[in-house]
C-alpha cells in the first residue's frame, strides 16, 4: 500500500532518522551475526520509541517465512522513516514505519517497502503475525509450516491458534480477518472486488467508503485513489 507520501531514495546511514525529529543517540550496529535484540535496540535508542511488545515474535515468524532478517541500520535507498526487518526472494523489504507525529497510542505499522512505494501489511505486530497464521492454517497439511505456530505458542491467548477458522464457521477468510484480527488494506478491497463479482454495487460502494474512513490507515492515501477507482466504474 502507497503511503500518501514520496519515497527518498538513496538516504545515507548518518541521516537514517532525522536529527529534528528523533533524539540523537550513539549506537554501534553489527553488520553480521544479527541477533533479535538489535532491532529493539534501534528502536528504542535511534527512533526514541517503545520497540512492539511482540517484535521478537515477529522476527521469527519472518524469519521461518525463509525472509531474510536485515540490520535495522541497512536503510540505504529505503524510505527514512522505516526500521527494515526482514529482506523477502523478491527484494522488497519488511519494516517498521516510525511515524514522526503518532497520534497518542498509535502503534508502529508493518509495511512493506518496494521499489516504488511503502505498502501497509498491518496496522501493528500483533495483526500481522495473526494473519500469517490464520492464512498459513487454510493451506493444506502439505503446504502448511506448522514450525509457525509454535513460535507463538508461549504467548498464550495473544495469538490464533490452528483450527479457530474452522471453529468460527464463518463463510471466508476474509470475513475471519476482517472480523477476529483487524482490518486490512488488500482484504477491504477483495471484499469490494467479491461484491461487484456478485453483482452488488451497493455493497461494493459501501465497503469502498468505509475503506476511506480516516481513523481506519491514518497517513496513507491508497483508501482514497482505490475508492476513486470504485465510483469510476
Amino acid at each position: 500500500m502507497k503511503a500518501g507520501c514520496g519515497v527518498v531514495l538513496g538516504v545515507p546511514r548518518a541521516a537514517a532518522f532525522p536529527a529534528a525529529l528523533f533524539k540523537r543517540r550513539r549506537i554501534s550496529i553489527r553488520c553480521c551475526s544479527l541477533s533479535f535484540p538489535e532491532h529493539s535496540l534501534f528502536i528504542n535508542d535511534v527512533a526514541a520509541t517503545r520497540p512492539p511488545e511482540h517484535l521478537n515474535h515477529l522476527l521469527k515468524v519472518l524469519q521461518l517465512r525463509d525472509e531474510q532478517i536485515i540490520s535495522p541500520g541497512a536503510k540505504q535507498g529505503l524510505l527514512p522513516l522505516v526500521v527494515p526487518l526482514s529482506k523477502n526472494n523478491s527484494g522488497s523489504v519488511t519494516a517498521l514505519l516510525r511515524w514522526p507525529t503518532a497520534a497518542t497510542g498509535m502503534e508502529m505499522p508493518v509495511v512493506e517497502v518496494r521499489k516504488y512505494g511503502v505498502w501497509l501489511l498491518a496496522k501493528n505486530v500483533e495483526q500481522y503475525i495473526n494473519r500469517i497464521l490464520v492464512e498459513e492454517d487454510v493451506k493444506n497439511s502439505k503446504e502448511r509450516n506448522d514450525e509457525l505456530f509454535h513460535v507463538s505458542s508461549d504467548a498464550v491467548n495473544k495469538f490464533y491458534e490452528k483450527g479457530d477458522f474452522v471453529a468460527s464457521q464463518l463463510s471466508s477468510i476474509e470475513s475471519y480477518l476482517l472480523k477476529k484480527v483487524g482490518l486490512f488494506p488488500d482484504i477491504l478491497e477483495r471484499k469490494v472486488k467479491q461484491h461487484f463479482d456478485k453483482g452488488d454495487h451497493v455493497s461494493a460502494m459501501v465497503t469502498g467508503e468505509f475503506y476511506t474512513k480516516r481513523e481506519h490507515f491514518p497517513g496513507f492515501g491508497r483508501p482514497f485513489v482505490f475508492n476513486a477507482e470504485v465510483l469510476l466504474k
